[in-house]
C-alpha cells in the first residue's frame, strides 16, 4: 500500500469577506493516517475530526482506496461571524492497493472522529504453512 496523497490548500488570502459571501474558502487537508500491516492484511487508522458518517466517502477505484469528507463546524443561529478562525475542512487521502488486497471486502467504521478501515490480503496472498512429509 503506497500513499499518493499531496497535501494542497486553496487560497485564503482575503482576509475579510462581506456577509452576502458564501462560508470562508475551503482547505483541504491530509488527514494523519497510521497503518499496521500484518498477514492478514492492513488496519487503516485515519483521524478525522469533527466528521460524520453522512460527510465520509471512501471509494476503491483502479487499485487506489480514497478517503474524503468534509467537518462540520456548527455555527450558532443567530448570530453573525465576525472573525473566524476555524474553518470547516476538507480531508483528502488516497492509497495504492497492491494486488494482494482484496477490496471487496474492506470494512469500514467511524466512531468518534476516527475511521477504522480493515482491508484483507487475497486468500491466495496469505501465507500458509506448508507441510513436510517423511518417507
Amino acid at each position: 500500500m503506497n500513499d499518493t496523497t499531496k497535501l494542497a490548500r486553496k487560497d485564503d488570502t482575503t482576509a475579510a469577506r462581506r456577509d452576502d459571501e458564501q462560508s470562508p474558502p475551503r482547505i483541504t487537508l491530509a488527514p494523519p493516517v497510521d497503518v499496521f500491516e500484518d498477514s492478514q492484511g492492513v488496519t487503516l487508522w485515519a483521524d478525522l475530526p469533527g466528521v460524520t458518517k453522512d460527510r465520509l466517502d471512501v471509494k476503491v477505484h483502479d487499485g487506489s482506496l480514497y478517503i474524503e469528507a468534509e467537518a462540520v463546524v456548527p455555527r450558532p443561529a443567530g448570530l453573525r461571524l465576525q472573525h473566524a478562525e476555524i474553518r470547516q475542512p476538507h480531508f483528502a487521502r488516497a492509497f495504492s492497493l497492491g494486488a494482494d488486497f482484496d477490496a471487496s471486502k474492506i470494512d469500514a467504521n467511524l466512531k468518534d472522529g476516527v475511521l477504522k478501515l480493515t482491508i484483507p490480503r487475497r486468500d491466495e496472498a496469505r501465507p500458509r504453512r506448508i507441510e513436510v512429509r517423511t518417507n
